[in-house]
C-alpha cells in the first residue's frame, strides 16, 4: 500500500515550528534522531520523520499547540510510544508530532464505582502498578506497554479480549483537542446515556484523524479471587482451533485463549527459554473467577481439548509462573525476528467469525507452506482474530512483494469470510485499500466526517481514508 507523502509549505511550517518554541522552549525538538523515532513505528513501513516534536504536559498545552499549527496549516500527528503497526504515526506530509508521552498523570480512581480517568501518556502497566493495592485491574493487554491514548485511537484489543472485551466496550469517556483547538470532553462518568450522538465512539479507533485524545476514562474490574494459565499442545493446528471454537460456542468464560502455532511456539521456546514445551501447535489459556468456578471451567476445558488430541495441561498457577509464560506471549514479534537475525517483521492480522476461524487459519497456513516464507502466526482465536509476522530481508525487494501478495490473500480471504481487514491493528496507512475492499460506500460517510471536523485535513492525514 502506498503512502501519500505529500509536503506542506515549508514557510508555513517555519512559522509555527518559531511559534512554538516560544511557547514550548526545551520541549520542542528538530533533532535529527528525534525526528527520526517518532516517525517510525514497530513495523516494517520506513521512516517518514515529521519537521519538528513537540512534548504536551496538559490538555491546555494541546490546545495551545493545535491552534498555533491549525492557524498556519500545519499537520499534526499524535505519537504514544510507537507501538502502532500500520505506520499510524508517520508524518507523511511533514508537520508537527505531538508527543503526549509526559501527559502520564493518573488523574483520579473511583474504586466504589470501578472506574478510572488518566491522561493520554499513562501506559496500561503504569496504570494497573498504580491499581495494585485497590483490588481492581484494567484487563486491555495489546501486548505492548502501549499508552492509554494510544490504545483508544487504535481500538485496541489483545490477550484478554475474549472475556472483557476491547477498548471500545472499556472506554467510558474521552477529552480530545479537536482539529480546531476546542477542549471537549464526550461524555460524562455515568455507566451509560441515551444524551446525544455517542462521540465516545466516534473519536475510538479514529487514528488521530479527527482529533487529539488527552485523557481517557476507562472501566476497571476486580481482581479474580482465582487466576491459572495453562498450555495445551495440538498434534495439528486444526484440532487447535476447533478446540476453540467449541469452547466459545459452549458458553465457557474463558478469560484467555491465544493459539501459537508450530513455527512461533518453537521461536518462543528458544527465545523465552521455556523448558519443558514442543514445537507444536499449542493453545495457552487463563481462567478466572472463584477457586469453583475456575475448577469447573478447567474440567469442561480439558475435556474439549482432548476430543481434539490435546495433550497433558501444563499448569502455572503461581503468578511468576503465570507472568513468565505470558511474557514469553507477548514477546513472540521479538521471537519471530530472532529465528532469523537481521530480519525485519511485517506484522498483520485479520478477524473473522468464529465458525469460519479454522477455514481461514488452515489456507492461510497452506498459503505459506507454498511460499517457502517463514510467517509465524499467533492469536487470540477466542474472538477469531489471528496475526502473522512475515519475517523479510529489508534488502531483498523480492521477498517484500512476496509477502504483500500472501498478505493480499489473506486479508481478501477474511473479507470473503465475512471478516475484517484488521482485528485490532488499525488502518494507518497500510491497509486504505483494504478498508475500502471492506466498507464500501460506508467509506464516504467516513470521508464527510473527516471533512466536517477536520476540514484542512491537519489531523494526521494520509491515514485510514483518502481525500
Amino acid at each position: 500500500m502506498g503512502a501519500e507523502a505529500i509536503r506542506r509549505n515549508d514557510a508555513h511550517i517555519a512559522e509555527a515550528i518559531a511559534e512554538l518554541r516560544a511557547l514550548l522552549g526545551d520541549r520542542l525538538s528538530t533533532a535529527q534522531a528525534v525526528l527520526e523515532q517518532h516517525g517510525k513505528d514497530e513495523s516494517y513501513h520506513p521512516v517518514m520523520a515529521p519537521d519538528a516534536v513537540v512534548f504536551a504536559e496538559s490538555t491546555e498545552e494541546v490546545s495551545a499547540i493545535v491552534k498555533i499549527c491549525a492557524r498556519h496549516k500545519v499537520p499534526m500527528i499524535p505519537f504514544g510510544t510507537g507501538t502502532s503497526l500500520e505506520g499510524g504515526v508517520a508524518a507523511l506530509q511533514g508537520g508537527v508530532t505531538i508527543d503526549v508521552s509526559h501527559m502520564n498523570r493518573i488523574l483520579e480512581v473511583n474504586a466504589a464505582d470501578m472506574d478510572c480517568r488518566v491522561q493520554a501518556g499513562v501506559t496500561r502497566k503504569q496504570l494497573n502498578e498504580h491499581l495494585r493495592d485497590t483490588g481492581l485491574f484494567f484487563p486491555i493487554d495489546p501486548g505492548a506497554d502501549a499508552s492509554l491514548g494510544g490504545m483508544a485511537a487504535t481500538r485496541a484489543s489483545g490477550t484478554n479480549a475474549v472475556r472483557y472485551g476491547t477498548m471500545r466496550e472499556n472506554v467510558l469517556s474521552l477529552t480530545v483537542v479537536t482539529a480546531d483547538g476546542r477542549i471537549i470532553k464526550t461524555a460524562r462518568r455515568s455507566k451509560k446515556s441515551a444524551a446525544g450522538y455517542d462521540l465516545t465512539r466516534l473519536f475510538v479507533g479514529s487514528e488521530g484523524t479527527l482529533g487529539i485524545i488527552t485523557e481517557v476514562a476507562v472501566r476497571l474490574y476486580g481482581v479474580p479471587e482465582q487466576i491459572s494459565s495453562a498450555v495445551c499442545a495440538f498434534p495439528d493446528m486444526e484440532g487447535a482451533v476447533n478446540s476453540v471454537i467449541l469452547i466459545i460456542q459452549s458458553g465457557i468464560p474463558v478469560a484467555r485463549i491465544e493459539l501459537l502455532d508450530e513455527v512461533q511456539m518453537g521461536a518462543c521456546i528458544a527465545y523465552s527459554k521455556l523448558e519443558g514445551y514442543q514445537a507444536a501447535p499449542t493453545l495457552f489459556f487463563e481462567f478466572h473467577g472463584t477457586e469453583a468456578g475456575v475448577a469447573e471451567q478447567v474440567e469442561m476445558v480439558k475435556a474439549i481439548a482432548a476430543d481434539f488430541g490435546g495433550a497433558d495441561f501444563k499448569w502455572a498457577t503461581k503468578a511468576e509462573e503465570r507472568t513468565a509464560l505470558w511474557e514469553a506471549r507477548h514477546k513472540a514479534y521479538y521471537a519471530a525476528l530472532a529465528l532469523r537475525p537481521g530480519s525485519k517483521g511485517w506484522p498483520t492480522d485479520v478477524c473473522v467469525p468464529i465458525s469460519r476461524l479454522a477455514e481461514c487459519i488452515l489456507e492461510t497456513k497452506k498459503d505459506i507452506a507454498e511460499s517457502g516464507m517463514l510467517a509465524p502466526l499467533v492469536g487470540h482465536v477466542g474472538d477469531g482474530n489471528f496475526h502473522l509476522v512475515y519475517v523479510i530481508d529489508p534488502d531483498k525487494p523480492a521477498e517484500l512483494a512476496q509477502a504483500n501478495a500472501l498478505n493480499d490473500r489473506m486479508v481478501m480471504r477474511a473479507l470473503a469470510m465475512e471478516g475484517t481487514c484488521t482485528g485490532e491493528h488499525g488502518i494507518g496507512y497500510g491497509k486504505m485499500d483494504f478498508l475500502v475492499a471492506e466498507a464500501g460506500e460506508t467509506v464516504s460517510v467516513m470521508r464527510q466526517i473527516k471533512l466536517a471536523l477536520d476540514p484542512d485535513n491537519l489531523m494526521n492525514p494520509g491515514k485510514i481514508i483518502r481525500l
